[in-house]
């Protein structure tokens, strides 16, 4: 499992997820299984995480990943099923015209 962080770009080698730094010099990153929301730096890698794990294993209540799987998408405000669900559809395109989600980016990824 690789997971490449750039100032410009997250990807991973286990899964067509990718995050971005937001559009429009807004501070924070847009994760492509998290459409119309922008998260800090920490939790785009987090999601990042939970998308590679997903994308490589057969997820359910009960595998031995599963309260790792519930902690990452608790970070994201998310519950363990409903992170799985939408990590295991396909990529949406990160719209540019998306508004800022609840979650308050950090300075950091802006720069």
């Amino acid at each position: 499992m690789t997971l490449t962080i750039t100032d410009t770009t997250m990807t991973s080698d286990q899964t067509v997820h990718t995050a971005q730094p937001a559009h429009g010099g807004q501070p924070g990153w847009e994760v492509s299984w998290l459409p119309g929301q922008i998260v800090d730096r920490n939790s785009a890698i987090t999601a990042m995480t939970l998308a590679e794990i997903a994308g490589k294993n057969d997820l359910h209540e009960g595998h031995r990943l599963w309260p790792h799987i519930q902690g990452w998408a608790a970070e994201l405000g998310l519950t363990g099923p409903d992170a799985v669900a939408r990590v295991s559809q396909p990529p949406s395109p990160i719209n540019r015209q998306q508004e800022p989600g609840s979650r308050q980016p950090d300075r950091e990824a802006a720069d």
